[in-house]
């Protein structure tokens, strides 16, 4: 199978390094049509907070002509040097490669293990990449049972099993600075999906007073209006700064928006009162030199890994279930993929086989015309079948088991099949 994808996650790359390799909308785009440009590869990126993976599929020699091409994608659009992708981003390939998006689709490698978001994700990025045409039949038919796989885990398993969620653990972090949130004023930055989710959990705990600024007036009308808060327009972040006791950040921004100066010349306003900062955007809204533990506490998305073990004991231990169930798909999925790319050959081997089979017993038999019993004639003929049979058993049984372990000399044995038997396409 070739198929090979390119990951950096919240596992293995800190955010300041994650977030030199984020995307928004339009950078995406750019980014899938730069593989159309230089490459004849299917793609597929799925890029969130917590994680970029690039998918790529369908040439010859994809473990080495496919890193090459990711790393220098990488290295180019992003303008970092080439180690930098070295140490922070691994392959993984076939078989691999297939478990690595189950098991992502079933939220099983995700920061809140049973999180429902994900698998969202994960479709948002197969419908990107085809409105882009980089979607071609292996990755769309990889992505769109990977769908399936995150419901079968979901349905089967109590892994999704509680209200856990980034949002919840969030809530969890504000709770630890504030016993009460009656005279609180709670504020959003931006209109990510996961900074309304935070909000919504926020509003459970009925604070004074919501704000909502957006760059985007009608967004920030409507988020507004669906929590009943109160707009400020984004030219009055400095009094967001001064009123909230907690903000939610999630804007999308390249760069940060609250630098340690700018808010410096307004926290010496605030009169000692706490403020709690769930920065949840990548690349990160403010900067981390504003957090000092005290008066002022800064939280980005890796902060929330620290309470992840014991916040999500209980959902941990159906873990080994739904591994087995992505187990399960994977061997499934990897085998109904080359049984149709393989089938057409086997086929065609298959028929070529019958065809002279025919022809050399219906000579013979032309031959020997009178000399031969029925029983005779039965005969001969389930012999050169158990011959053609058993010519045929060993090429097929390799092929069978080079599919079976994802291996990519499969493409190898296919090739040679064609050529050896001159099998027509």
């Amino acid at each position: 199978m070739n198929l090979l994808v390119t990951c950096c996650n919240f596992r293995n790359t800190p955010i300041d390094i994650r977030e030199k390799f984020s995307f928004d909308g339009s950078r995406l785009k750019a980014a899938l049509d730069w593989f159309s440009a230089n490459s004849n590869v299917e793609v597929v990126i799925l890029a969130t907070c917590n994680r970029v993976e690039i998918y790529i599929a369908g040439i010859d020699s994809l473990d080495v002509i496919g890193r090459e091409i990711v790393r220098r994608f990488l290295s180019e659009f992003f303008e970092v040097p080439g180690d930098v992708v070295e140490k922070n981003f691994f392959f993984k390939n076939a078989l691999d490669a297939v478990k690595h998006l189950f098991r992502v689709s079933a939220s099983l490698d995700s920061m809140i293990v049973g999180e429902g978001q994900i698998a969202g994700q994960v479709k948002s990025a197969l419908e990107t990449a085809s409105s882009s045409s980089t979607a071609g039949p292996l990755l769309y038919s990889l992505f769109r049972q990977a769908r399936r796989v995150a419901k079968r885990v979901r349905t089967e398993t109590l892994i999704s099993r509680g209200n856990i969620s980034v949002s919840s653990v969030a809530v969890g972090y504000v709770k630890q600075v504030f016993d009460h949130f009656g005279d609180k004023v709670v504020a959003i930055l931006g209109a990510g999906k996961m900074g309304e989710l935070t909000l919504k959990s926020l509003q459970e705990l009925n604070p004074r007073k919501i704000i909502v600024a957006n760059r985007s007036p009608d967004k920030s009308a409507a988020l507004a209006q669906a929590c009943n808060g109160e707009v400020y327009t984004w030219d009055r972040l400095a009094d967001v700064l001064l009123d909230a006791d907690i903000i939610i950040s999630s804007t999308g921004s390249r760069e940060p928006i609250v630098s340690k100066e700018f808010y410096s010349s307004v926290s010496h306003k605030r009169n000692g009162r706490s403020l709690v900062i769930l920065d949840i955007a990548v690349p990160r809204d403010f900067d981390p030199e504003i957090h000092d533990g005290d008066q002022t506490c800064l939280f980005n998305i890796d902060d929330l890994q620290k309470i992840r073990e014991s916040t999500l004991k209980e959902r941990l231990k159906h873990v080994p279930q739904a591994e087995n169930i992505v187990e399960q798909e994977s061997s499934r999925f990897l085998a109904d993929w080359e049984r149709r790319r393989n089938g057409p050959v086997i086929a065609r081997l298959n028929q070529e086989f019958e065809n002279k089979r025919r022809t050399v017993v219906s000579n013979l038999l032309s031959k020997l015309n009178g000399k031969l019993s029925k029983e005779d004639k039965d005969y001969i003929e389930g012999a050169f079948r158990l011959l053609q049979n058993q010519f045929l058993h060993g090429p097929i049984s390799a092929l069978a088991e080079e599919m079976q372990k994802g291996n990519s000399s499969n493409h190898s044995l296919i090739d040679a099949l064609r050529k050896l038997f001159r099998l027509q396409d």
